[in-house]
């Protein structure tokens, strides 16, 4: 009898949600919302939210595909537009000094106008490879903008080099990459190509990350930088492309491997083991919390499967870094982190002046545990290398970060010359006292762990910071994105500040560029002679 109830309890649910189903179906056929995305038929009381996202896809997910179609999306929309993070995207974006152009509509292209790239790798750093997304819909950009920060994916077509692949999943990407700039402004995006179609791959790979080239106006920040790195450690690919977006071209993006199993792959040999981003905030970078792994989620997002064996060795690391007296960390820690490694990690972020740096948040950067139990640590933001501001700016990490200008054992900033002789003089030993910083705080108190961690950072000045190195390679860039460049109605900065990148010696006449980057050679230049000359 109470079988029988049930099953006729159920009946009656089901049918009166398939005629809510239709009735809402019916009444927006009868009256169009304004907008090209629907009100939600249905509404849901609110989002629910794990670490710094917000999750819609099991909420509204109502075929079980494990993705939102487009009937489900506007379900979601109304929800998803409420409850996002209010930033600066709405505002103008920008900070003084930095030249924001107003973003105008750019130049009409189509796969038929470009040339093929198919004999090129995805990565490789002499091709500039054009992109072509579609989307269904025409206010795509505020679809992508709802759904930031959440579980949900756009649908979209991708065709590159004369190849089309259907039903790849886009979002929008980034924090103060995406809060700081305006609804038109190019914006980082992740494309993943196996959304529906699980063996679907461009050139072996899986996703592509787009970046803006937020607060680097010559775009070059995250290609050279990753491009020295990986001469050290294992590092993500990187090179410069085209998108073009409904039949628009949005200008130069920064396309960089992601940190997934492909990259492992490559690197390690296998996809085993589990990944971690660690976020933004003073919790992360190692610091032990305690044993509860609840207290680590905040500060690490989990990228892969999400097993308990794998928080306890996140734990155990963090203990072990807290607790082992300097005499006998490189033996204790031999069997729990790649040391060597994670020391051409911490020189590779001094040397290079990472303003989003472990150094300065203890945060941005990936964590991979093997599959032999061995933590890794991966470079991930790389915009803000070779940082240094010119004049009277003070260039900071942020409100949640410490200031950058003048942190514990970093030169006395800059003269009101207009000039930067001392912004590059961060000290190889910046943060060696800060508890929040155990790789360096307790790596660099053991003597031969610090010889072998400054003989790193000798190397990498004296090498990569060579003008006659470096410059050839930054030029050869410029050459292939210039013309582009002056073109790019969506870019973050002026074609003025790109050339004053490239600049000998950039021109702060009157401090009229006060507050802006000083050039890649300027940095390189001076901050390979404050290394080598104070080291």
């Amino acid at each position: 009898m109470r079988q029988k109830a049930r099953t006729v309890a159920a009946t009656l649910v089901a049918l009166w949600s398939a005629l809510a189903l239709v009735a809402a179906k019916q009444l927006n056929a009868e009256n169009p919302p304004p907008s090209d995305i629907a009100k939600p038929p249905l509404k849901a009381a609110s989002a629910v939210v794990q670490g710094r996202q917000r999750l819609f896809v099991a909420q509204f997910d109502r075929n079980g595909d494990g993705r939102l179609n487009a009937e489900e999306r506007q379900a979601a929309y109304e929800l998803a537009a409420q409850t996002a993070k209010k930033g600066k995207g709405g505002g103008k974006g920008g900070k003084p000094g930095e030249n924001l152009e107003p973003a105008r509509p750019g130049p009409k292209l189509t796969p038929a106008a470009v040339q093929l790239c198919t004999n090129a790798p995805l990565y490789d750093p002499a091709t500039l490879r054009t992109f072509f997304l579609e989307f269904d819909r025409p206010d795509w950009e505020k679809e992508l903008s709802a759904f930031h920060r959440t579980d949900v994916d756009i649908p979209a077509t991708l065709i590159v080099d004369g190849r089309r692949l259907d039903q790849v999943g886009v979002h929008f990407h980034g924090a103060s990459s995406f809060d700081k700039i305006s609804e038109g402004h190019k914006r980082s995006l992740v494309i993943s190509l196996d959304f529906v179609h699980d063996d679907q791959r461009l050139y072996g790979y899986r996703t592509l990350r787009l970046l803006n080239a937020h607060e680097d106006p010559s775009f070059l920040r995250t290609v050279l930088s990753q491009q020295i790195s990986r001469h050290y450690i294992p590092a993500p690919k990187a090179n410069l492309a085209r998108l073009v977006i409904n039949g628009e071209s949005w200008g130069i993006y920064v396309n960089v491997q992601h940190f997934n199993k492909d990259f492992l792959k490559e690197w390690y040999g296998t996809t085993k083991g589990s990944r971690w981003k660690v976020v933004g905030g003073q919790q992360g970078g190692l610091v032990y919390l305690g044993e509860n792994p609840e207290d680590y989620r905040r500060s690490y997002e989990i990228k892969s499967k999400d097993e308990p064996q794998a928080w306890t060795n996140l734990i155990r690391l963090c203990r072990a870094l807290q607790e082992t007296p300097a005499e006998s960390l490189e033996q204790t820690l031999a069997p729990l982190l790649a040391v060597d490694e994670t020391l051409k990690f911490l020189a590779l972020e001094n040397v290079l002046m990472n303003k989003d740096g472990y150094w300065t948040k203890g945060s941005d950067h990936n964590l991979y545990l093997d599959d032999k139990g061995i933590f890794h640590l991966v470079p991930y933001d790389a915009n803000e290398t070779f940082y240094a501001r010119s004049g009277k700016d003070k260039p900071g990490g942020g409100k949640k970060g410490p200031p950058m200008a003048r942190p514990e054992g970093m030169a006395e900033a800059a003269t009101q010359t207009g000039h930067a002789p001392n912004l590059v003089g961060l000290d190889p030993l910046v943060a060696v006292a800060d508890v929040r910083r155990p790789l360096l705080s307790k790596l660099l108190q053991a003597p031969a762990l610090r010889e072998r961690y400054l003989g790193y950072v000798r190397d990498i000045a004296n090498q990569w910071l060579d003008w006659n190195r470096l410059g050839p390679l930054a030029l050869q860039y410029r050459e292939l994105i210039e013309a582009e460049v002056k073109a790019d109605t969506r870019k973050l900065y002026s074609y003025q500040a790109f050339a004053q990148a490239f600049a000998d010696e950039p021109d702060y006449e009157n401090g009229r560029l006060a507050g802006v980057a000083i050039s890649l050679k300027t940095f390189a230049d001076k901050r390979r002679a404050f290394l080598l000359n104070n080291n």
